[in-house]
């Protein structure tokens, strides 16, 4: 009996793949339209995961839009005092 081939496996392993990477498109996608329509959520991201919020900045500012960072903490420091 010969060995059966490795094309099924192979379809299903690219498949999942697929599958995670589209997720992880999508969800990158989510995470960057909630930080650039929502200072509360950039505060909050600020507070649990900074680095994430200076790969936000620093992307926006490669991309020539300047100014976030800037208000963002000029409101935070406002609502602070």
């Amino acid at each position: 009996m010969p060995p059966k081939p490795l094309e099924p496996l192979a379809r299903k392993l690219m498949k999942g793949v697929m599958v995670v990477e589209v997720l992880g498109v999508l969800g990158a996608y989510v995470l960057f339209h909630r930080m650039n329509n929502s200072p509360e959520f950039r505060n909050t991201m600020s507070n649990k995961f900074p680095s994430v919020l200076e790969v936000y900045y620093r992307s926006n500012e490669w991309a020539g839009v300047y100014g976030i960072r800037e208000r963002d903490q000029e409101a935070w420091s406002a609502k602070r005092d």
